[in-house]
């Protein structure tokens, strides 16, 4: 078939679908990121291997299986889709005005930094409608790989050459008790003495936990009493409550250390560090909005580390709200 042919044959809603199957391996999948029937996945890729000539996916009972010819298309596909993200960011940066969805997932621990960055982001672009979805570090990491999301925040991101990562904070977790605790006053205090008490965590996927399990590993430290709760909020609440002694984040307990409700504790070890990243699939263009707020981040990363390092304040405001944030706490 020659490209006139092919061209006059092919549309644009026939390769964003290709896409979400490609990307999916699944019709299902693909349709609920789409919006759309699964009857209607399958009708624009029918039409779509009618118009090649050749068959891009085959069913093996419940298994679906990608053909050589769909792996070229994806290629193509990828770098059609980079190009007009590219000429729909020239044209916006043309007209002065940046619009449309950024889709972002970050982890729960993050929650007390990215609305501080979209809110300035917002100030600068205004008609961006944001989506955030707050999950926990195995929900991140499904979401990669399923491609959910424009952008992926997220601490010790995954070593993976077929990922692109942008390093934006310090996330750094230290061990809290509430005011008083005996542990404050005793003698060089250890990991191992911390753990003789109850020590609050959150569930299995959870990257805080993760980290501190690690640390107690390497130290040979066995976590004998434990109660897991759901949120990082619950922890907290759990150890102003004298329910047990815990690992959180620093910016998840400023406020809390400032008002004196929670006390930092000195171990060995701590504070435990790892950066907030931006994670996004290498071979996945990011969309004209989700490019400029990496631009942004990459030209606001002094001022955000100069705003989370200071005494608590605000970040400076020009008056513009955020729309509502959605996720899953």
């Amino acid at each position: 078939m020659t490209t006139p042919k092919l061209l006059n044959r092919l549309t644009f809603r026939q390769l964003q679908v290709f896409q979400a199957v490609y990307d999916q391996q699944s019709y299902s999948r693909a349709a609920e990121r789409l919006g759309l029937t699964q009857p209607a996945v399958s009708s624009q890729i029918r039409q779509l291997e009618q118009a090649l000539g050749q068959p891009l996916f085959k069913y093996a009972g419940k298994t679906l299986h990608v053909l050589p010819a769909a792996d070229a298309l994806a290629a193509s596909t990828r770098a059609i889709f980079g190009q007009v993200s590219r000429l729909q960011m020239a044209l916006s940066d043309m007209a002065g005005t940046i619009s449309g969805e950024l889709d972002l997932a970050a982890v729960s621990t993050a929650q007390y930094v990215v609305p501080h960055l979209l809110a300035r982001f917002r100030a600068h672009y205004p008609n961006v409608q944001v989506r955030l979805r707050v999950c926990n570090r195995r929900q991140a990491l499904e979401r990669l790989a399923e491609r959910c999301d424009d952008l992926v925040i997220m601490a010790r991101a995954p070593i993976d050459e077929d990922l692109a990562c942008m390093p934006i904070l310090d996330n750094e977790m230290i061990p809290v008790v509430w005011p008083g605790h005996p542990l404050l006053t005793a003698r060089a205090p250890t990991l191992e003495d911390f753990a003789r008490h109850f020590v609050l965590t959150r569930e299995p996927g959870s990257g805080v936990r993760s980290a501190f399990e690690e640390l107690a590993a390497a130290q040979d430290v066995r976590l004998a009493h434990t109660i897991e709760l759901g949120t990082n909020e619950a922890v907290k609440q759990g150890v102003m409550a004298q329910l047990g002694v815990a690992v959180l984040p620093r910016l998840a307990v400023r406020l809390e250390l400032a008002a004196g409700l929670l006390d930092e504790l000195s171990l060995p070890g701590f504070p435990l560090r790892h950066s907030w990243c931006s994670v996004h699939p290498r071979d996945r263009f990011p969309t004209p909005v989700a490019e400029h707020f990496l631009r942004f981040l990459r030209e606001h990363l002094g001022e955000f580390h100069a705003h989370f390092n200071a005494p608590l304040r605000p970040l400076p405001s020009h008056g513009v709200d955020c729309l509502p944030l959605t996720g899953d706490h």
